[in-house]
This record gives structure tokens, sequence and C-alpha cells, in this order.
């Protein structure tokens, strides 16, 4: 027992030193490899692939693939590696057609000698290897060669395999870019293949329609209704592809037909009835085709493909009813919990459709609130959308927006808060209900340090004020004293503006020349900009006075309240314009008046000559032309005095809506300019009624018909067949065989000698079944006859399908 305990005792050392050994060996022998892969020579690598050895050619192919996508050059492999393609390894030749798919076109001569071997493994048994062999062949971009592909591709079409046929129908685009002219074929290839039954090969060939030829939209009518039921099953690009053929197909297949309902009510007696119906709402009619393409699409706003859930929306948007557009809004919005980049793209979409109908947003308007780890691309769209809802939601939402927006104007960045401050100005001018909030709340950032903020409040007030003159008298009171406070150069240019263009209000009591006259101590020290509107407002001011001095001559002189006085020392500012409880035209303690506003005119004009601004000089020369003759004033005044039109800011995607949803142009538009980016088709017109192809022609029935004539019989039903004929041979006309070619109940199961004998016996019963031929000529006409039928009926389908 001692002995064979230390036996085994042995055996298990041994085992575990084997062991050992064999794995410092492999891992040695693994890194010998790679240290040799790094500096291996293009002489070894010829050897590698000129080896006899199956591994050896593999080891070289890799060593060309990784060379080749490390943009190394690996022409001077190209013949050692072509004649491996006849190699019965698949690995090989995967490894080998990838390699001529990318250097064919540089060595088209030695490509071709290829040909012939990727042609037999067209015939080869494996479905992969034929699938392949026809992907490389289409892939390979030497023309001579567009009627072999287009040859490879006919016969793809009828393969047995589906991924073979799918691979045919990938094959046509690349075929139809390599030679045009093979048009026709392709379109005969497409025709076949959306006969088919599974809906992977259907997916491949709709991408191929749209790529090739999608104007041909009569391939799709006898197979429509095969397609809506297949779109569920497709793969997400399929999908994608479906969608897009189907939205062009509604619109040039359905005419856009509404009716009016009665809103609601009573009914009424005779033509007041009718009158009801006419006034009534207007509703869209679906086709029921159109209807079906509707319904099946709402289980691909699940799908976890964003694109399929933006183009069911795009579907929905152009083809649908305001209830199937608002099934894809929830799914829509749910796209923002995604990463950023696709965030973006669904909120161009979402921007878009707010536009056509906000009212359906409301419901998400939380999911627009900005977040502070939002880039700028994505809070400016965000901010957008919330302007676009804004007077569509109610009191407690619209105080959170503008909470919101209030909060982020007084942020640290300098874009946002400006375009906070813009989203303030349009939600004012969407809703009116909030003017009062919103102009409030800019007020209050005029005096900011920051000099953006208060610039870009200005301008909203600025545009506030215009929409409402006459309410706003002493808004511009009160920006006229924060004069003293505003430094930016644009904020002090849009209050001037303001005081100018209310300085007809009031007739003599207005404080349009107090300002001036202010304004004109410190013009050297002001800005351009702000210079600009100075000698505006003072011809402003000077054609409001030549416009009064005119009247008060042609008209009988009648006491007038007189302008009250401001005394105003040499170092006195806009600050002590306490004009906010006085009106404008009320009287205050007379005092003597003397015309200063022409003697103010004549200063700010002098004060300009001698600026070192070209465009100030050229401006006040002009508007001195202008008012040179104080008798006519009529021109100055047009010009000058003119009211102008309430500004209107629109929003920034009005511009794009016009973009198809889900297009690239609806992104970048921008680069791509009015017309989007090359390539760029908008979706065609409703068709008009009447015009529409006819409805039979979506009969499914014709798509049955067409695909019993040209299916390929499979291996397994030949077999049923030829025990049918056998079974009828042997047992007569009398046999009650069944249709699916079993014995009957209560008849004896053949045996293998049975079967033996009978072929054996073949010979002897050739004469007696050619007598039961001869006896049966009425039996043979009825069945050439049906079959004539037959070829007849698809040969009137096949001309349907080409009309």
């Amino acid at each position: 027992m001692e002995s064979l305990s230390k036996i085994s005792g042995m055996l298990e050392t041994a085992r575990d030193l084997t062991l050992e050994a064999a794995q410092s060996a492999g891992s040695a022998s693994r890194s010998f490899r790679r240290d040799a892969g790094k500096n291996i020579s293009s002489a070894q690598i010829k050897k590698l692939l000129d080896s006899r050895n199956d591994r050896d050619i593999l080891e070289g192919l890799r060593k060309v693939i990784s060379m080749m996508y490390r943009s190394q050059p690996c022409l001077p492999f190209f013949s050692s590696v072509v004649k491996n393609v006849a190699s019965p390894n698949i690995e090989i030749k995967k490894l080998v057609y990838i390699y001529l798919l990318h250097h064919a076109e540089a060595e088209p001569d030695l490509a071709l000698l290829s040909i012939n071997t990727i042609q037999k493994s067209l015939t080869d048994q494996n479905p992969q290897v034929r699938a392949m062999a026809l992907k490389v062949m289409s892939g390979i971009r030497v023309p001579v060669i567009s009627q072999i592909v287009s040859l490879a591709i006919k016969r793809g079409c009828a393969d047995m395999s589906p991924y073979v046929r799918k691979a045919a129908a990938l094959a046509i685009p690349k075929c139809y870019r390599l030679d045009p002219n093979t048009l026709p074929q392709l379109i005969e290839s497409l025709s076949v293949l959306f006969g088919d039954k599974q809906y992977y090969v259907i997916g491949a060939a709709i991408a191929a329609l749209m790529d090739v030829c999608p104007e041909r939209i009569d391939l799709v009518h006898g197979h429509y209704r095969g397609l809506i039921r297949k779109l569920v099953d497709m793969d997400e690009w399929s999908q994608l592809a479906t969608l897009r053929l189907m939205t062009t197909y509604a619109r040039k297949c359905f005419p856009q037909r509404t009716t009016k309902v009665k809103k609601g009510g009573s009914k009424r007696f005779y033509g007041d009835e009718d009158e009801g119906v006419e006034d009534g709402e207007e509703i869209l009619l679906l086709d029921p085709d159109l209807e079906l393409l509707l319904n099946a699409c709402k289980p691909l706003l699940q799908s976890r493909n964003s694109a399929v859930i933006v183009a069911v929306a795009r579907c929905y948007y152009y083809l649908g009813t305001p209830e199937y557009i608002d099934a894809a809004v929830g799914p829509l919005t749910s796209l923002l919990r995604s990463p950023e980049d696709i965030q973006h793209i669904a909120l161009y979409n979402i921007a878009t459709m707010c536009l056509a109908c906000p009212e359906l947003f409301v419901k998400y308007a939380t999911h627009f609130l900005i977040r502070i780890t939002d880039p700028p691309y994505i809070w400016r769209l965000k901010l957008e959308i919330l302007t676009i809802i804004f007077p569509y939601c109610g009191p407690h939402m619209n105080g959170v927006i503008l909470s919101e927006l209030e909060h982020f104007s007084r942020g640290s960045d300098r874009d946002l808060v400006r375009e906070s401050v813009r989203a303030i100005g349009r939600c004012t001018q969407s809703d009116s209900r909030a003017s009062t909030r919103c102009l409030r709340l800019l007020l209050n950032q005029i005096s900011s340090s920051d000099g953006t903020l208060a610039a870009e409040s200005l301008t909203v007030i600025r545009h506030l004020i215009q929409q409402d003159p006459s309410s706003h008298t002493k808004t511009v009171i009160r920006l006229a004293k924060n004069l003293d406070t505003a430094t930016n150069p644009q904020a002090r240019a849009s209050i001037i503006w303001l005081v100018g263009e209310f300085a007809g209000v009031g007739g003599e009591n207005n404080i349009a020349a107090d300002v001036l006259r202010i304004l004109a101590k410190g013009f050297s020290d002001e800005s351009e900009a702000a210079k600009l509107q100075i000698v505006l407002l003072a011809a402003k001011v000077y054609a409001h006075y030549l416009n009064r001095t005119q009247a008060a001559t042609n008209v009988p002189k009648t006491a007038t309240p007189e302008a009250p006085v401001i005394n105003i020392g040499d170092d006195g500012g806009f600050s002590e314009l306490d004009l906010d409880d006085r009106q404008f035209g009320q009287k205050e303690e007379p005092t003597p008046q003397v015309d200063t506003i022409p003697l103010l005119w004549n200063y700010v004009l002098l004060l300009a000559r001698y600026d070192t601004s070209y465009d100030l000089r050229d401006r006040t020369r002009l508007y001195k032309a202008l008012l040179a003759v104080s008798t006519s004033t009529q021109l100055a005044s047009l010009i000058l005095l003119a009211p102008k039109p309430v500004p209107h800011t629109p929003s920034p995607s009005e511009w794009r809506k016009d973009f198809t949803l889900g297009s690239a142009s609806l992104v970048v538009a921008e680069d791509g300019g009015l017309a989007g980016l090359s390539g760029y088709e908008p979706l065609p017109d409703w068709v008009k009624e009447g015009f529409e192809p006819d409805r039979s022609l979506r009969d499914e029935r014709t798509l049955k018909t067409e695909y019993t004539g040209r299916r390929d019989i499979p291996a397994a039903d030949r077999l049923d067949s030829a025990i049918r004929e056998g079974g009828k041979g042997a047992h007569g006309q009398g046999s009650s065989w069944n249709s699916t070619g079993d014995a009957p109940s209560g008849s004896k199961a053949k045996t293998l000698d049975d079967w033996l004998a009978e072929g054996g016996s073949g010979d002897e019963d050739e004469d007696e079944d050619e007598d039961e031929e001869e006896e049966e000529p009425d039996e043979e006409t009825s069945e050439e006859e049906e079959s004539e039928e037959s070829d007849n009926d698809a040969d009137e389908h096949d001309n349907l399908v080409r009309q």
C-alpha cells in the first residue's frame, strides 16, 4: 500500500511540473511572437503568405490587415494575398476579402484575376460564403465587372438563404454607383426582393430603393400592407428607411381629405342645422391604408433607438392628426434623458414642433428647465422652447419660468445672461399679461455693474415701450435718470434714443430738451454710439420746435402753458430730474422762457463738426441740410419723426421650421444656407384628390399571386411532390392519399424494401404508364390550360407593377 501511495504522489508531482512547463512555454512563445510581430520584415510576411500551412497564412494576413489599419503601405503584398482567395478556410477568405475591398481600386488588373474564384464561391454550399462573395464582388470598384455584378445580384435574389438575399439587396446601390446603366436590371431585382417574406430582406431592399430610385413608388403598391406588417420586426436601420419611404409614399398616394363637424349644442330647425355644420370644426379624414401605417408605428415609440423615435414623430407630424402627434410628444421629450448629442438633435426637432403645436408640450415644461451642467448648445434651445410655450402655460408655470430666467440673468456667464434677458423679452412679447412683471424685473437690472446685462435689459425695455408708448412715459423718465450711472455705450445709446422718441409727447413740457442740454456738456467724453444718438436727439427736438413754431404762426395766438424750468447747476446731473410726480403738460410756476432750442441745436452742430468720426460728421451735415429751411419741415418730419414699427423678435427656430423633421439640414442649416445641405429634398405636397393611384393596386391578392408564381420551390416540397406522384403511379387514381402525401388511415405504411421493389419494377410499368397517359389526354390538356392561365395572370401582374 505504501508503494502505491508513493507512486501516486510521484505521478501528481510530475503532472504539476508538466503543467507548469507547458504554461511557461506558452507564455514564452506568445511573448516571442509579440516581440517578433513588432519588427517583422516584409520578406517574412511574404513568406508567411506563400506558406502551405493555413496557420502561417492566417498569421501573415493578420499582419497585413493590422498594417493596413495603421495606414502603412500594403500594396506590395497584393499578389501574395490575392492568390489565397481560393483557400477553403473561411477565416482566410474573410481576411482576403477585406484586403481586396481596400486595394482593388489601386490594382484593378490584379483584382480581376480573383473574379473567377469569387464567382465560384457564389455556388458554395455555405450561405455565409455566398453572401461574402457577393459583398466583395459588389465592393470591388472596377467598372469592367458591372454586368457580372448585376448577374450575381440577380442570382442572389433567388437564393434559398435569406442571408444571401439580404446581401444581394445591399449590393444593389454599390452596383448602381459602379455603372448607372444597370438600373433596369437592378429594378427587376428590387421587384423580386419586395415580394420576399423575410423582414430583414425587405428592410435592405427598401434601403436600396431609397438610394437608387426613390421616385419609383410604383414598386411599393402591391407590397404596401405587407411592408407595414413587417415594420415592427425590422432592425432599426430598416425601420428608418421604411418610415422615410412611407412618409413620401403617403404624401404622393393619399389625398388630404377634411370634413366639418358640429362643435356641439342642441339641434336647430331646418336650415339652421346645416348652417351649424358649415361653421363647425374642420377635421382630417384618414385613408384606411394611411391609418394602418400610423397605427403600425405606435409600438416603435418604445424603441431603444432615438432615431426611430424621431422618425415616428416626423411621420405623425406630417401625416397624422393632432391625436397622433400628441402620442409622439412624450417619447420625444423622454430623449432629454439621453446623452448630450442625442439631446441636441431631439431639442431641434422639439423646437420645430413647438412652433406648430406648442400646447402639446405644456405638460412637459419642467423637462426644459436649465440644468447647471447643460452646455450652451443645450440651454439655448431649452430657453427657446420655454419662451414658445410660455403663453400656453398656467400662472404657476409662468411664474416658475420667469423665476428661472431671472436667476440665470444674474449669473456670471455673459452668453447665458444675454439669452436669458432676450428670453424675458420674448415672453413679454408673446403674453402681455406678464409685461408688468417682466418690465419691473428688467428695470431693476439697469443699474447692474454688468454692462452686458444692462445693455440687453435696455434693448428689451425699448422693445416693450414701443409696443405701448402711451403708457410708458414715466418709464422713460426713470430711464433718463439712469444716464448718470449707465456706463455701457449701447445702454446709454438706447436710453437717448427712447428720450428722442418721446420728444413730441407733451409739447413744450417735455424733458427731451433738458436731457439734451445735460448731454451736450459731456459730448466729447461720450462714445461714438452715444454721440450719434445725441445728434439724432438734437435733430428731433429741433424738428418738433419748428413744427410747433410753424403751427403757432398759422393758428390764432392763444394762451399756452409755459414749460417749467429746472434749475441745474454746472455740476447738476440727470438725478435731479424729479419728474416722477409730474405729468407731461401740467402747469407749474410761470417763469420767463427763452427759446434756447435753436441755440442748443447750433451748439450740438458745432460740437459734431469738429469730431474725429467721419460717420458722425456726415450725419450731422445731413440733419443740418434737412432742417436748414425753418418754413419747410415736411421732409425732415417724414424722415426723423415717422412712426416706428413695433419690433417683433421672432424665435430663432422660425427660419428653420420649413426643414423636414429628422433631417440634417434642420440641425446644421446655418452651414447649408436657406436651401439646406447638399442633397436635401423637402417632402412632396399632398396629392390632389382625383390624381391619386388606384386603391386596388395595394390589394394583397396581387402580392400572393406574384409570390407563388415566382418563388423558388424548396427541396422538401419537391420531395413531397415526387412522393405524391409516385403514390399515384403505384395506386392508381382510385387511391385515397391525402394532400400532404401521407398514407390514409387504415393502410399499411410502406417499408424501405417496398420502395426499392417499386423502383426495380419501374421499368416494367413504363408501358402501362404510357397507356394511362394516352387514356387521359383531357386531364393533361386541362392542366396545361391551368398553367397557361397562371402564366397570363403573372404577366398581367408584372405589367401592373411596371406601370
